[in-house]
């Protein structure tokens, strides 16, 4: 999964685009564990105070989920 994401980013992809059940890519890769697609969706400006989606924001969504490792 890391590799298509980078290769989305580096197409243009915005990481901010909202839809779906965790509302962004960094909510639904914190509440799947993915830290690599965690850790490379904050460094092209994920936005960490996004709000909505199944969790709320991105932390809430990997603390939920027990991924404290993202945490």
């Amino acid at each position: 999964h890391l590799e298509v994401v980078r290769l989305l980013i580096e197409h243009g992809a915005d990481v901010q685009t909202e839809g779906g059940p965790y509302r962004t890519a960094l909510q639904a890769a914190s509440a799947c564990g993915h830290l690599e697609i965690v850790c490379l969706l904050i460094e092209h400006g994920a936005n960490l105070q996004t709000e909505g989606g199944l969790y709320g924001t991105a932390l809430q969504a990997a603390s939920y989920r027990g991924h404290l490792e993202i945490v």
